[in-house]
């Protein structure tokens, strides 16, 4: 039996533990915060939103700042972590860290988006072309067309909502994906984080499809020709074959 000093000494190591703790969140918070606060910082890895490597110069531009300055810059993104560099000749191409990276940023941009204008009643869709009608996050779809097709494919019952921001497929969801050419994993009404997930967007203010079946979704619906990369921005084209497939397979008017 503890005795009431041995009790308060007991007490006072996991007090302690529990404030070292506190203290190294509350460093590694306000770290992570001033290396997004940086206006050039912020513009590079919006820049990388697009799920593909820049060079240096191009981030550079984007960021309004000197190659001098701008190399700076990643190297403290890259120090945190949150980007990446690989070499290909001469040249040193930069890409976000990971997937977690993009929703971060994309779960800010949420935080921080001001209210919309006018009445407050937002407009149905987004013109067409803009980054708010569809754009690439990282590696999978987003926008009004990203959400659209989350939210039909949970009204088609191919996809249903999860604990901890997952998605599940559901048995009739993995035979739609297959029969698009989308492979989904056999225990596929298991949710899973990495598999599928909600990603917060930050125009429509609701979630769209991420994690591997997003980002190979993405990648499918391009090469069946239903979507299109603008090639100038992270704005998302799509065909008169994508309209048609949308309204065929999901029933949304694109």
């Amino acid at each position: 039996m503890l005795h009431a000093s041995e009790d308060s000494s007991a007490w006072t190591e996991v007090s302690e533990e529990k404030n070292l703790h506190t203290i190294f969140m509350i460093d590694a918070l306000a770290n992570a915060a001033k290396l997004l606060a940086e206006p050039a910082r912020a513009a590079m890895l919006l820049k990388l939103m697009g799920g593909h490597a820049v060079p240096a110069g191009e981030l550079a531009v984007a960021a309004h700042v000197s190659p001098q300055t701008a190399s700076e810059h990643l190297a403290r993104l890259i120090e945190a972590g949150f980007v990446t560099a690989q070499r290909q000749g001469r040249h040193r191409y930069y890409a976000l860290g990971n997937e977690e990276v993009a929703d971060v940023v994309e779960s800010l941009l949420v935080l921080s988006s001001a209210p919309c204008a006018g009445n407050g009643v937002k407009a149905l869709r987004p013109p067409l072309g803009s980054l708010e009608y569809a754009r690439t996050c990282y590696a999978h779809l987003a926008g009004w067309l990203g959400v659209a097709i989350t939210d039909a494919l949970q009204r088609e019952g191919y996809l249903e909502t999860a604990r901890g921001r997952a998605f599940a497929v559901t048995d009739c969801g993995r035979e739609w994906f297959e029969q698009r050419g989308i492979a989904v994993p056999r225990l596929a009404g298991v949710a899973n984080l990495k598999m599928a997930r909600q990603c917060p967007d930050w125009t429509e203010r609701r979630p769209h499809l991420a994690g591997a079946l997003g980002v190979t979704m993405y990648k499918r619906f391009s090469e069946l020709g239903w979507i299109a990369s603008s090639g100038k921005s992270r704005a998302v084209r799509v065909p008169l074959e994508g309209r048609e497939a949308f309204s065929k397979y999901l029933h949304i008017v694109v």
